[in-house]
């Protein structure tokens, strides 16, 4: 068991938080550890459209997921509600068969990195209508794509670093409680 007592790295929540956005995700595990990202940054997790699982306390608690409390989660119909939802947030793309890298975005607090499912991605017409904002993460293996849970991670820290969230880091006690804005 963790020592909750013994100082970890922190920095203070970005004032304004990214929006990490995943369409119709396939898999709870990947999801899982998307919200556990999300809690560890404070970005609000957008889940859109039908999900392969079940968000319920019960099933949450039943895979094992004990932080789903700190997780700002909201749920949206499908894009369209998502985009009324988050009006001001500037859309990033990321799909595996993306031309510019993700390296390349130019992040800025309140974007929206948006996900596809795992099977398939983003869908094509999507990525046809904003293709300036496609993104992708570059693999030298011989791989089809980076797990979700992965490339959400690779792609939220980036943007945090871009942003200059990540200065300044200090070693503080770890807070059991969640934040008082927490939804």
């Amino acid at each position: 068991m963790a020592d909750d007592a013994h100082p970890r790295l922190r920095v203070p929540p970005p004032e304004t938080p990214f929006q990490v956005a995943l369409f119709q995700p396939e898999i709870p595990q990947n999801t899982g550890s998307i919200a556990r990202l999300c809690a560890a940054t404070s970005s609000p997790l957008h889940l859109v459209g039908r999900l392969g699982f079940r968000i319920d306390e019960k099933s949450v608690r039943r895979a094992g997921v004990d932080y789903w409390h700190l997780v700002d989660v909201r749920q949206h119909l499908d894009l369209a509600h998502l985009e009324h939802a988050v009006p001001r947030a500037r859309w990033k793309l990321f799909s595996a068969l993306a031309d510019r890298s993700y390296v390349e975005a130019a992040f800025a607090p309140g974007d929206l990195l948006l996900f596809g499912p795992e099977s398939s991605g983003l869908p094509s017409d999507l990525l046809a209508s904003a293709p300036d904002q496609v993104f992708g993460i570059p693999t030298s293996g011989a791989v089809r794509s980076l797990n979700l849970s992965n490339a959400a991670g690779i792609v939220l820290f980036e943007a945090l670093r871009q942003i200059g969230a990540l200065d300044g880091a200090a070693r503080r006690v770890m807070s059991t409680h969640p934040p008082e804005n927490a939804g």
